[in-house]
């Protein structure tokens, strides 16, 4: 059967942390899960992503990294998402077609339409169990992300969308939020304003209601 759950937000806010300490959980409950990300997840994905975050190249159309993560996305199902879901593990993913739908439709004026039937035509249509998003004041969530990338060296190999306007960021938050208001019921906000402990608090308690509806005794 396997349970499908994807943390999706807005840069800097706090997705990496709350699914490490998700993932940890899991372990910890012996409940078998796979933490994956996007783009990456496989070498394929993860040469993706080195051209799709690199500041240097600016030139990337909004189409462009419609295709390009799409061609990541495509490779991820096939040799990690699908194969896990099949042995029945948990799979934790950061980002997925909400993150596009975002980006590249909401924030990058890709027709979301379009978003939509790539995925129907190109990914079998498969959609998250659950998705957890996490909203934070965009001012917030960049002030985070700017100074880890600043802390962790990576400001040009994974600072593109960093180096974007204010204006940008704010599309994409009201993009997600738009997501959230349209499947209320798959889509759950979580306030990422909270401490890291209140967070992943609320993140369990969605967590464990939405295992207990699949039918995951925990």
């Amino acid at each position: 059967m396997g349970f499908f759950l994807v943390f999706e937000g807005i840069e800097g806010c706090g997705k990496s942390t709350q699914i490490k300490l998700l993932g940890d959980y899991c372990r910890q409950k012996g409940l078998p899960c796979v933490v994956t990300r996007e783009p990456g997840g496989t070498p394929i994905g993860e040469e993706v992503r080195k051209i799709f975050l690199h500041s240097r190249n600016v030139e990337i159309t909004h189409l462009t990294e419609l295709l390009l993560i799409t061609a990541a996305r495509a490779q991820h199902l096939h040799q990690v998402i699908r194969p896990a879901l099949a042995e029945n593990r948990i799979v934790l993913c950061d980002r997925f077609l909400g993150a596009t739908l975002a980006y590249q439709g909401y924030a990058g004026d890709v027709p979301v339409a379009l978003i939509q039937k790539t995925h129907e035509i190109f990914l079998d249509n498969i959609n998250p169990d659950l998705t957890l998003l996490l909203d934070c004041p965009v001012e917030v969530g960049l002030s985070r992300s700017r100074a880890r990338n600043i802390q962790e060296g990576k400001e040009k190999e994974e600072g593109r969308f960093e180096d974007k306007l204010t204006d940008f960021h704010c599309r994409v938050r009201d993009g997600y939020l738009n997501i959230a208001k349209k499947d209320p019921e798959t889509v759950k906000v979580v306030d990422a304003s909270q401490s890291v402990a209140k967070i992943h608090e609320e993140i369990l308690g969605q967590f464990e209601k939405k295992m207990k509806e699949a039918g995951y005794g925990i």
